[in-house]
C-alpha cells in the first residue's frame, strides 16, 4: 500500500476553509480497509471518514495502518481531534505525507499518537506524496505559514496577449474546454476577485457553473469609490460578495445601505491615492480564512497585483490566434531595463483543448 490511491481531490470545493485531506486505513496483511476525504467545514475530517467506513464494514482496525495526507489534527475546532480517534480504534501505525503548519496542530498530533504508543513515519518533502499534499493545499499552507491566502492571477488571451479588441469585445477568445477548465481552477479557491471596471463593463456573475462544485466561493469586489450597481450580476445569490473600498464612509452611506440589504459586505480598506490597499486586504482576506484566491480582473489591476509582488501565481490560456491591437494581460511599465520585469517560472504547461494552459510562479515564491 502506498499513498498512490489515497486522493483528497474529492475535497475540492467542499473542505473550505480546511485544508484538503485523504484518509487510507490498511489492515495488518496490507489490504485497504477503507478511505476516506475531509467533508464540509465542521463536518468529519478524513480520519473519521475512514475509520468510520471501516468499521461500518465490520473491520478490526487494532494493528492496522493509517496512511493520511495531513497530520492529523490534535486540539478541538469544529470537530474532535482525529489523533484521539485513531488512538481510541486501536491504529498501530500512522503515515504523514505532510506536517500540519497550523500554530493549533505544529507537530503536536503527531506527538500526541508517538505517546500513545502508535508508530508515526512523516515522508521526506521531496517525496511525490508529500509534493502532491502540498500542492493540492498551497493555499492553506500560505494562509497559516505568511498569514496571506495564495494569490492565482488568472488571464485568457491570445498568443501576442491581448486580452479584448480594441472596442472592447473579448467573448470567446479561448475555446469552451479552457473556459471549463478555467472554473475548475475557480472551484479550488475560497474566493473569487475581480475590479469594478471589470464589473461595470461585462457585468459577470464570477461564479462557479461549467463544473460542478458543492459550495460556491465567495465573491470580492475591489471597488475603491464603490460605484458598484446594486443590480449587478455578481450581487446575486448564491454565495456571499465583499467589496473592498477606500470611499469615504460618510460620502457613501447611502450606497452602503443599499448593499448592506442585499447582504452584502462591505469593507474600507483604504491605502494611497484613493485606492484600494491590496496588501492590508489580502491580510484581511487570510483572516476571513480564505486559502486560494483566484483574481479575474482588467489589465489595470492585473497590474497593480503584479506591480506590488502580491501575485503567487499566473494562470495563463492562450489561444492560437493573433489579435493586433487590444487590451494586453496587465498595465506595466513602461520598463527601461529588462532586469524590471516581473520575472517567472514555469512550472506547468499543459493542453486544454485548442489552447495552451500556462502555470508560472516568482522564483522561489512556493517555498515557505
Amino acid at each position: 500500500m502506498s499513498f498512490e490511491s489515497v486522493s483528497a481531490l474529492p475535497a475540492i470545493g467542499l473542505s473550505e476553509p480546511n485544508p484538503r485531506v485523504a484518509c487510507a486505513i490498511v489492515g495488518r496483511h496490507g489490504e485497504r480497509l477503507a478511505t476516506g476525504h475531509t467533508q464540509q467545514a465542521g463536518g468529519p475530517h478524513a480520519e473519521v471518514m475512514a475509520l468510520r467506513a471501516a468499521q461500518a464494514a465490520g473491520h478490526d482496525l487494532r494493528g492496522a495502518t493509517a496512511y493520511v495526507t495531513l497530520e492529523p489534527c490534535s486540539h478541538h475546532g469544529r470537530t474532535p481531534p482525529c489523533c484521539d480517534a485513531l488512538i481510541a480504534a486501536g491504529i498501530a501505525h500512522v503515515v504523514v505525507a505532510l506536517p500540519d503548519p497550523n500554530p493549533l496542530v505544529g507537530g503536536e498530533g503527531i506527538a500526541r499518537l508517538r505517546a500513545a504508543g502508535i508508530t508515526v513515519d512523516v515522508l521526506p518533502p521531496d517525496d511525490p506524496a508529500a509534493v502532491a499534499a502540498r500542492e493540492l493545499n498551497i493555499g492553506f499552507l500560505s494562509r497559516m505559514v505568511r498569514g496571506l491566502p495564495w494569490v492565482r492571477l488568472k488571464v485568457a488571451g491570445s498568443l501576442d496577449g491581448r486580452t479584448a479588441l480594441p472596442n472592447g469585445s473579448s467573448q470567446w477568445i479561448t475555446s469552451p474546454e479552457a473556459r471549463a477548465d478555467g472554473h475548475a481552477w475557480r472551484k479550488r479557491a475560497g474566493a473569487l476577485l475581480t475590479g469594478i471596471g471589470t464589473v461595470l463593463e461585462d457585468d459577470p456573475r464570477l461564479d462557479v457553473r461549467l463544473v460542478d462544485t458543492q459550495i460556491q466561493p465567495r465573491r470580492v469586489v475591489v471597488d475603491s469609490r464603490l460605484e458598484i450597481s446594486p443590480t449587478a450580476r455578481i450581487l446575486q445569490p448564491p454565495g456571499e460578495v465583499w467589496i473592498y473600498t477606500a470611499a469615504n464612509p460618510d460620502n457613501s452611506a447611502a450606497q452602503r445601505a443599499a448593499l448592506q440589504t442585499l447582504g452584502v459586505s462591505v469593507i474600507d480598506c483604504p491605502g494611497a491615492h484613493g485606492k484600494v490597499d491590496l496588501a492590508a486586504m489580502l491580510r484581511d482576506l487570510a483572516r476571513r480564512e480564505v486559502n486560494e484566491l483566484h483574481v479575474e480582473a482588467g489589465h489595470k489591476l492585473n497590474g497593480s497585483f503584479l506591480r506590488e509582488g502580491l501575485v503567487d501565481e499566473l494562470l495563463l490560456y492562450l489561444a492560437p490566434k493573433l489579435l493586433g491591437d487590444g487590451a494586453g494581460l496587465a498595465a506595466l511599465g513602461p520598463f527601461t531595463t529588462l532586469d524590471q520585469a516581473p520575472a517567472f517560472d514555469f512550472i506547468d504547461v499543459h493542453r486544454v483543448g485548442p489552447d495552451l494552459r500556462l502555470r508560472a510562479r516568482p522564483p522561489g515564491r512556493d517555498r515557505f
